[in-house]
């Protein structure tokens, strides 16, 4: 993926065994957890590329969130704080190789920010 390309789009869900039921029935998506993301199943779209998660709802998050490949989420969070954003959640590592971070758009949308390789 390159940069700008959308990664990955969390739901936010109450109830992830009736969600997961959901989701699979009702798109064909594959929902599985993945070693190291126990809690949180991961999607994959018939199309084998896109895909995401289903995280548990709470009061922070109770709209889906999608999230955008970026070369660096450090110059990607300068450019936004520049342009008048802000920042919702720092850079979190997720493996060695791979980082998230969420930031707030002009009009109060969250949008992740994704870099690195998952796994890699």
């Amino acid at each position: 993926m390159a940069h700008g390309d959308i990664t990955h789009i969390d739901i936010p869900v109450s109830d992830l065994t009736a969600a997961t039921e959901f989701y699979s029935a009702l798109f064909g998506w594959r929902i599985a957890e993945l070693p190291g993301f126990e809690g949180y199943p991961m999607w994959q779209a018939p199309n084998g590329i896109s895909g995401g998660g289903l995280a548990p709802r709470d009061s922070g998050f109770t709209q889906p969130r999608s999230y955008v490949e970026v070369d660096s989420i450090d110059d990607t969070v300068a450019a936004a704080l520049a342009a008048g954003g802000s920042v919702a959640m720092e850079k979190q590592p997720i493996t060695e190789t791979s980082a998230w971070a969420v930031i707030i758009d002009l009009d109060g949308n969250h949008i992740g920010l994704f870099e690195g390789v998952v796994g890699g």
